[in-house]
Order: C-alpha cells, then structure tokens, then sequence
C-alpha cells in the first residue's frame, strides 16, 4: 500500500483501476465523473456539518444530564423559535443538494445527437464482442471482435489479474462517443469507473450511453451485473489514444479482413 501511494506522489501517474486498500474514487476520464466526484464532495461537505452539530447536541445532553458530574439538570425550555429554525434548516439542505444532483442526472441521460464513432458492447457469457458500426460497409469488411479476459497463467509483468484482456476497446481521446449496450444471452452491465458510466445490458433492449473521454490512458471495469459463475471473469477495458493513432489502429484492423476477402 505504501508503495502504491509513493509511486502515485512521485510520478502523478493516475488512478484507472481498482488499487488494494482503496478507499475514493478512481480519477476522472470524463465530465461526467468529474461531476460525480464534485458531487460526492459538496454533499460530504454538509454531512461534516451535521455531524459536528448533531455530536455537539449530543455532548451536551450527556454532560447536562449525568447524575454524578450534575445531579441537578439545568433547565432547558423548549421555545417557538429554535423549533421553527431547527425545521427549516434541515428543508433547505436538500435543496443544496437536489439541485445539482440534478443536473448531474440530466446530463448523463443526455444522449448525443450526432457522435463520432458509435461502439456496439454484447456481452455473453462470459466475454464480450464489440462491433465498431461506423466502419462495417460490408460482411467481408468489419471492424468486429471478442474481448476475452487473459488467463492468470499468461498474465505479463504489470498486468492485473481479471482486469486485463486480450483485445482493448481503443477509442480516440477528446471525441463524442456512443456505446449502444446489449447481451446475447443473459443481463450484464458495461461499467468503467473512471468514465463514469455504468450501463445494463438488458435482453432484447439496446440501451446507449455517451461519453468523451478527455485524457489518454488505459482504464479498467468490470461487469456489475451476476450474469453467472464466471461472473468476475469479465472485464472491460478501455484505451484512449491520440486520433492520429487511432486512424493507424482502424487500419490496421480492416486491412488483414480485406486482404482475406
């Protein structure tokens, strides 16, 4: 643990997947997360309040009414007033927090009209396949495959065990992005913390979500729905890359399938 915590102190590299012993968020990729984060931190913000008011409250009625250090209680009389503001505080927190949270919500259900590259995720028991609509003009030439979770025993040095598989979803930083999330069998979730998203795949429904992801790097989910008993065997992981490479990896996926054809 404390080697994990030098090494991010030392080298500012960032937090994208799951650490032992971790206790907040991994960092933000995305709007969207970031503003969960920001969220998390305003309503912890007003609970840090609460509880130094209610723990003073409850300090002085246990000093107040201890028999041995005071066996004749001071008198409190309850007024009109302190029962008036001790009601309307507690309304208007809410609203501090209702109306951001709402904003949140609205745009993380707001799809984008018009993205760049559009990504199918199918989940399956227990892999996923994902096809890149955009470039499919024909059944010879499509960029489509399976994601598989790599084996503990083929693992290479640095890599995480059931975090790491064999082909990534590379997307292009900076860009729109629609994932359309589906299964072919039974319900999964497509859930990368650091984007900030979570989606179930439901059977017989396409649901989409839209992100941009605004840094490069490597980012790690895993499927949050019990879909069976590999379950913990699915992961998703997802790579951000500069535009310029990301043309190049395009290329070089539909150059070996229309080469065959």
């Amino acid at each position: 643990m404390i080697v994990i915590l030098l090494n991010k102190l030392f080298t500012n590299s960032s937090c994208d997947a799951a650490e032992p012993w971790q206790l907040g968020f991994q960092d933000a990729a995305t709007p969207m997360m970031q503003g969960i984060i920001d969220l998390h931190h305003d309503i912890f913000f007003f609970l840090i309040l609460i509880l130094v008011f209610v723990s003073r409250i409850l300090v002085r009625a246990l000093w107040h009414f201890n028999y041995k250090k005071n066996p004749i209680p001071q008198r409190i009389v309850h007024g009109t007033t302190i029962e008036i503001l001790r009601t309307i505080f507690p309304s208007i927190i809410p609203m501090f927090i209702a109306i951001p949270s709402f904003a949140l919500l609205y745009s993380m259900d707001e799809v984008v009209v018009d993205p760049a590259i559009t990504i199918k995720a199918i989940g399956h028991q227990w892999y996923r396949t994902y096809e890149y609509s955009d470039y499919n003009s024909s059944d010879e030439q499509s960029l489509t495959f399976d994601s598989y979770t790599i084996p503990e025993d083929d693992l290479e040095l640095g890599q995480s065990r059931l975090l790491e598989v064999d082909n990534r979803v590379v997307v292009p930083a900076k860009t729109h992005l629609r994932i359309i999330v589906t299964p072919a069998d039974v319900p999964h979730s497509w859930a990368v913390p650091s984007l900030g998203v979570k989606c179930d795949a439901v059977p017989g429904r396409l649901n989409q979500i839209s992100i941009s992801v605004q840094r490069e790097g490597v980012y790690y989910g895993q499927c949050s729905e019990i879909c069976g008993t590999n379950h913990a065997f699915t992961p998703i992981v997802v790579e951000a890359v500069p535009s310029k490479d990301y043309g190049s990896w395009v290329g070089n996926q539909l150059i070996p399938q229309t080469g065959e054809a």
